[in-house]
């Protein structure tokens, strides 16, 4: 029997373990701790925002302090 509801994959980030509150509200961990450095330069490793595109977005400018930190 078949209840008509389509399998749609979840949307992931590599590197990062994604949530879903049940508020709708996006939270995004990263898998791998950043460094002492990229932490003091302010990496969050846990952030949260309203859709998957903000997520998307605020993961990447963590992950862009994280560089920032290594160089």
């Amino acid at each position: 029997m078949h209840d008509g509801k389509a399998i749609v994959p979840s949307p992931t980030i590599p590197g990062w373990r994604l949530i879903l509150s049940d508020q709708g509200r996006f939270w995004a961990f990263r898998r791998k701790p950043f460094s002492n450095a990229a932490r003091r330069a302010g990496a969050e490793p846990d952030v949260d925002a309203d859709t998957f595109d903000e997520i998307r977005a605020v993961v990447e400018h963590q992950e862009e302090i994280a560089r920032g930190a290594a160089s």
